[in-house]
């Protein structure tokens, strides 16, 4: 795998726009209060009908460095794995583990009482889940984390700390999504991408009617054959 170059993006990138989009959603929220209960995840508001909590609740931070770290970490990191993968793919990879951790939290919540009035500001999600794709894409090899040589797979590991970090100090309740972002995010750099498990399971169809339409045949050896010895000389 080609190492991952660790420049700054261009701020017309959708990283970038990301970004920006992160920090004012974030300073609008903080200001006009009630917009919270419209953007962040609230697990009670989508099962009401509010389904577009489960894209936009990643735009929110409810802290100052918390917005700035997040912003850095989308503009940066997300930059780098966009140069990496594409637009297209950086997108989907994005918007999916959102969703998906989303869709997981809401599902909790229909076992879980306790949680399903709770707002979520959704940063961490994002900016969790590139951090640690980009850390375990690459793997054994050296990045560095605030001027410190670590491999990527050490990186990682740092991510999922924070996400440890808050659960211990805040409760594991509130980092809920984050979670689910991080489990997400493991499947799909080991290999639970859509287009490889579709080509996995078109695979394992063939291979069946393959078997299927073979079931009838039969292997016969040359003492039951039902035709002269000499035939094989008709064969070419």
């Amino acid at each position: 795998m080609a190492p991952l170059n660790f420049r700054m993006p261009a701020i017309r990138s959708a990283a970038g726009a990301m970004a920006i989009a992160m920090i004012i959603t974030s300073v609008v929220v903080a200001v006009v209060k009630p917009l919270l209960g419209f953007v962040a995840l609230v697990p009670s508001a989508v099962l009401r009908g509010f389904v577009w909590e489960l894209l936009t609740y990643a735009l929110v931070e409810n802290s100052p460095m918390g917005v700035i770290f997040g912003a850095i970490i989308l503009w940066n990191i997300g930059g780098v794995l966009e140069l990496s993968w594409g637009r297209k793919r950086f997108l989907w990879f994005s918007a999916g583990i959102v969703l998906l951790s989303g869709i997981a939290t809401v599902l909790l919540s229909l076992v879980v009482p306790s949680i399903v009035q709770q707002a979520y500001p959704g940063g961490m999600v994002l900016t969790g889940s590139l951090w640690v794709a980009y850390g375990l894409q690459i793997g054994r090899g050296q990045t560095n984390f605030w001027g410190l040589a670590v491999t990527g797979n050490v990186l990682a590991l740092i991510g999922v700390g924070f996400v440890f970090l808050n659960a211990a100090f805040a409760g594991i309740s509130l980092v809920i999504p984050e979670a689910f972002g991080l489990f997400f995010t493991f499947l799909y750099i080991r290999g639970a991408q859509p287009s490889l498990l579709w080509l996995r399971f078109r695979s394992w169809q063939l291979d069946r009617d393959l078997k299927k339409r073979s079931a009838h045949l039969k292997g016969i050896d040359g003492g039951r054959r039902n035709v002269g010895g000499d035939s094989d000389k008709y064969l070419h």
